[in-house]
């Protein structure tokens, strides 16, 4: 039986100065659409009457509307499956709600739009009418749970493993691009490509060693992988998540760590390596508009958060990764409440000396 394969929205590339060294481009190609750690990922199910897509009746002139709701069967599976994720202990929380407005995940179900995420933070730049993920076939059938993990490691950040350029895989293009063209996929060559043949930079891959097993592997049948040689009759990973998934996921998102104080008009140096997190916690003296950000040459990402009922809810955040200056927020904060900053650096350069600072 034929596979039916996730295929990725085009995103565009960030705009990056010209001139960056290889290793602070690679730096940052890996962690721009990573998530803060200590992130509430809230995610809702689209199913107004208003949510779908318009698409043309081949020959008539008209169109039709293909509605995004999708049975509650199907959200149950995708529940579990965002729950899985969570219980390997990460660092970020997946939080159901019903209001679109508040959710950095909105899930759509359209038959015949495929199986699809964005990709990490870019979750973060689709319009708030709009999905960021698309469940496009019956999730109870056997690979459905795998569909469900498979799109959720896309939210977090994880592309697929089949273009890691670890894994030394050598394809029969052509055999690839046949298969694919028929049903149940009815791709073009250049979704193909996009999707299967592209190798992706060493900087995006999951890891530094290809994982067969990993739940973003495609499985692929007989006669489209001609090296290794292993593969040629086929290749079927388990569709659970594999040790290396897991590692992946608690690299970047570790069980989240208490936050030290951060003191209005007092410097906290970071001494982070790449990839890594410092959080800290703002309770300011007075009501008024301050300044976050940080100092020194290096590429960070900044957030606040401002804890409501004990969740971090999101305020604002900069990234200045490949800027030449600082990430630096302007934000209200309020007497008596409480804040979370959180700088996830990229990479440093220069001194490499870097530090965060309220003020």
């Amino acid at each position: 039986m034929n596979r039916r394969y996730c295929s990725l929205p085009r995103q565009s590339a960030p705009a990056l100065a010209p001139g960056l060294t290889a290793e602070r481009l690679g730096a940052l190609v890996a962690g721009r659409r990573m998530w803060v750690n200590g992130t509430v990922l809230h995610y809702c199910f689209l199913d107004a009457d208003t949510d779908a897509s318009v698409i043309p009746v081949p020959g008539t002139g008209r169109t039709r509307r293909v509605p995004w709701a999708g049975a509650e069967e199907q959200r149950d599976v995708l529940r579990e499956c965002f729950r899985e994720w969570q219980d390997l202990g990460i660092g970020v929380t997946f939080a159901e709600v019903t209001d679109r407005s508040e959710a950095e995940l909105r899930i759509g179900f359209q038959q015949g739009d495929g199986s699809w995420s964005v990709i990490g933070r870019d979750a973060l730049s689709v319009g708030p009418g709009e999905r960021t993920m698309n469940l496009g076939w019956d999730l109870t059938e056997p690979d459905g749970r795998w569909t469900a993990l498979h799109e959720i490691g896309h939210a977090l950040g994880m592309r697929h493993e089949h273009q890691s350029p670890f894994a030394g895989v050598h394809w029969d293009d052509e055999a690839v691009y046949a298969d694919l063209a028929g049903p149940p996929n009815h791709w073009s060559r250049d979704r193909t490509d996009r999707d299967i043949l592209h190798r992706l930079d060493a900087a995006e891959a999951n890891g530094s060693v290809w994982d067969p097993q990993s739940v973003m592997q495609f499985p692929f049948g007989p006669g489209l992988i001609l090296e290794p040689e292993q593969y040629r009759n086929g290749l079927y990973p388990s569709g659970s998540l594999s040790p290396a998934d897991k590692e992946f996921a608690l690299r970047w998102y570790p069980p989240a760590a208490a936050p030290a104080a951060l003191v209005p008009f007092r410097s906290a140096p970071l001494g982070l390596g790449p990839g890594e997190q410092g959080d800290f916690a703002v309770e300011p003296p007075e009501t008024r508009v301050y300044s976050v950000g940080t100092f020194g040459e290096s590429d960070c990402v900044v957030v606040v958060f401002e804890e409501r009922d004990g969740e971090p809810r999101y305020l604002a955040g900069h990234d200045d990764g490949g800027a030449p200056h600082n990430a630096r927020i302007r934000v209200r904060l309020v007497r008596g409440r409480r804040y979370v900053v959180r700088v996830r650096l990229h990479s440093t350069w220069g001194s490499g000396e870097t530090a965060a600072m309220c003020w």
